[in-house]
């Protein structure tokens, strides 16, 4: 078993794996960082609002003893008031955007760079004759 396992983490796929996991990671990182330190304060400044987390609906009333700011959405959250979050949904849409399009345009760099598998040329009509004459004849000496 132990050099199954061997064998299957030496494998070409597996490593390109994991680079791709730790490499993305960053990537996530970085676009996270564009998104909410650069972005976002340039979406907050011409929509008046430095801050999309504050956009929340609240669908309960506040619990006995709360002593937050009724439009505090981490302290709200974490008093257990049900509210619809479609702020922190935005910016996670502006994020998700970022990511694809990112991707987007490294696969298609990646697509003009690499050389183009071109397909196998179709043979001449005489080989594909010959090649069922061969396999008719082989079919005629099984019967």
């Amino acid at each position: 078993m132990f050099g199954d396992f061997k064998a299957f983490i030496n494998r070409g796929n597996v490593l390109d794996l994991a680079v791709a996991v730790i490499l993305g990671g960053a990537f996530g990182a970085i676009v996270s960082s564009l998104t909410e330190d650069l972005l976002m304060p340039l979406i907050a400044a011409i929509s008046g609002r430095p801050d999309f987390s504050g956009w929340f609906l609240r669908l309960g009333p506040l619990p006995a003893g709360y002593t937050g700011a009724p439009d505090d959405y981490a302290a709200l959250k974490a008093a257990g008031v049900p509210m619809v979050g479609f702020g922190a949904f935005l910016t996670a849409l502006v994020n998700f955007l970022m990511v694809a399009f990112a991707v987007f345009l490294i696969v298609r760099q990646a697509n003009r760079l690499l050389p183009r598998k071109e397909a196998p040329a179709a043979p001449p009509e005489d080989v594909v004759l010959l090649r069922e004459i061969r396999d008719l004849l082989k079919a005629g000496n099984r019967e």
